[in-house]
């Protein structure tokens, strides 16, 4: 596609406007938390962030469409833009730096462009699908074959208490190296960045999947549903490396 450069530079220009933005409100805790419906939290930062996205979008691909996590989705259209503009909200209002700003672009429904940008490290993870990029230089997931060495990853265990089983991670979990929840985006970028690992989460939405497919993908590792499925429509992930991403799946749903 001959755009794709195009697009791929206005990610970069969105996340070098977006982060020091984020990172200055993080640092100042100047701001007001809500709670949205389902109970989980909201700040002014979250709606300033991705309104600023959408202005920038709309400015420049005035045709294209938007799905954003706060305010909702526009026509769809061939193009449309994905945007979390805080993925992390619990971390980013508990003090916890590990929370990122997530942009996809979807062609016909299909995430040809990804990427996790990471405000406190000021890191951008951009990937295709084929390659994927960290600040410029190409990224790749580790070649491991055995989860002996492996981080295990996920977001928030009681998710997986309540929507999957928790048994089976925890025999996951005891194949595993070192177990911890550096979760939301933070996880998948690691494991995109070379980190020796699995991650795992229950419960995910389009804003929240759809960014990392092209990323985990271009730096040649799997991301599938929890039970192998396309990721594209999946309510859950699992990414890794090829082949702890086979074992890993196995014991999730063996």
């Amino acid at each position: 596609m001959k755009e794709i450069d195009q697009y791929k530079e206005f990610m970069q220009e969105v996340m070098a406007k977006v982060m020091p933005y984020v990172r200055e409100a993080f640092l100042s805790r100047a701001f007001s938390v809500e709670t949205k419906a389902d109970l989980s939290p909201v700040t002014e930062v979250d709606k300033g962030a991705e309104r600023m996205i959408r202005e920038m979008i709309g400015e420049r691909f005035p045709s294209h469409g938007i799905l954003g996590e706060e305010f909702g989705c526009s026509a769809k259209e061939t193009f449309t833009w994905v945007i979390d503009p805080i993925d992390g909200t619990k971390s980013f209002v508990a003090g916890v730096p590990l929370f990122g700003t997530l942009l996809a672009l979807l062609h016909n429904g299909r995430p040809i462009l990804g990427a996790i940008g990471l405000p406190m490290r000021d890191e951008v993870y951009l990937g295709d699908n084929e390659t994927t990029f960290r600040n410029g230089s190409q990224v790749r997931v580790k070649d491991a074959q055995s989860l002996k060495e492996a981080v295990i990853l996920t977001t928030d265990i009681s998710d997986i208490e309540r929507l999957k089983s928790r048994p089976k991670f925890d025999a996951l979990i005891s194949e595993g190296k070192i177990f911890r929840m550096w979760g939301d985006c933070y996880g998948y970028a690691l494991i995109a960045g070379g980190l020796t690992a699995v991650m795992s989460d229950a419960e995910m939405n389009p804003w929240d999947i759809l960014p990392l497919i092209p990323v985990i993908r271009g730096a040649g590792g799997v991301i599938t549903g929890w039970e192998g499925q396309a990721p594209v429509g999946a309510s859950s992930c699992l990414a890794g490396p090829p082949e702890l991403h086979k074992m890993a799946l196995k014991i999730l749903n063996g």
